[in-house]
């Protein structure tokens, strides 16, 4: 269950706190999930989930930070399933940002001469690790993310994917000055996006790891090394290098799979990649993506 469920007085996140620590830890790992298919949660009617549906989401979200659901709405393109769906979760405040069409959902899709064409999303090519928004103000956090599959590419489009909190616990059991290192106000920065010499958006730096209210755990990640600036001294290089072989390796909580028509994947914003893929004539790869300034939590809606 999730630190913000869990009766703890002190903050499992700060690092002089051991004993908060191990109990979180304790807690989050036991009986977490063993493989992708335990986060699978079929539902019927995305639109109007059962009692029994909800409860069933915000479990297993409140375990693993993320659940892939189920649907029978197949290759229906309606953009209200995912919408009535992250409502229901209490999931309402989309970050309209520039890829997003004017309902603030985007459409992940090939295009062809277009603006988007610079984007690695609205092309087949891999994808690295990342948390969504890591280039958003620290006042516009994305805090969770839902993908809804209306058609899978013919060929490729394998999603990775990896609860930050379980990358936390990694990097920490093996030397806490790597979380007190990507925990630093300014050890990563997200140089200007420059567009034919128009600021599209000014370069903006943070943490990689942050926590809020005692509770809740946030990261800011990207793999891009062209389109990131780590801060220049040892222990964030030592830091970085542990997570990015930590991203590399075949560690048992890194989850693989490729969603189908129907298919949907709610979280937290976890580290996420995607490999690349093929169309052909006849099956075209497209999902939405609406990321929110909200948490997935297991309060009423």
């Amino acid at each position: 269950m999730h630190v913000e469920n869990a009766s703890y007085r002190d903050n499992p996140f700060d690092l002089d706190n051991h004993a908060a620590y191990e109990a979180w830890k304790a807690q989050k790992l036991n009986d977490y999930p063993r493989e992708a298919g335990d986060l699978v949660v079929t539902i019927d009617d995305p639109c109007n989930l059962s009692e029994a549906e909800r409860e069933d989401i915000l479990r297993c979200c409140a375990k693993s930070n993320m659940v892939i659901y189920k649907s029978n709405t197949g290759i229906n393109p309606d953009k209200l399933i995912p919408a009535t769906l992250g409502a229901q979760l209490g999931l309402r405040n989309l970050d309209r940002n520039m890829g997003a069409d004017d309902d603030g959902i985007t459409a992940l899709q090939l295009v062809d001469k277009q603006w988007r064409e610079r984007y690695i999303p609205y092309t087949n090519r891999p994808i690295h690790w990342h948390t969504d928004g890591y280039y958003n103000g620290l006042d516009q956090q994305i805090n969770s993310l839902l993908l809804h599959c209306v058609q899978a590419s013919a060929e490729g489009g394998e999603n990775a994917l990896l609860d930050h909190e379980i990358a936390y616990i990694r990097l920490r059991d093996r030397n806490p000055d790597h979380i007190r290192s990507l925990m630093a106000p300014d050890v990563m920065t997200i140089p200007a996006n420059i567009d034919h010499g128009c600021m599209v958006r000014p370069a903006r730096s943070g943490p990689v790891f942050s926590n809020y209210g005692n509770c809740c755990l946030h990261m800011r990640y990207t793999a891009r090394t062209h389109n990131i600036e780590w801060k220049s001294d040892p222990a964030t290089r030592a830091a970085v290098e542990a997570l990015e072989t930590l991203l590399a390796s075949d560690d048992p909580y890194i989850f693989r799979l490729t969603l189908q028509p129907g298919w949907g994947l709610i979280s937290n914003n976890v580290l996420h990649n995607r490999s690349g893929f093929n169309d052909d004539a006849g099956q075209s790869r497209l999902l939405y993506r609406l990321r929110y300034f909200e948490r997935v939590t297991i309060s009423r809606a």
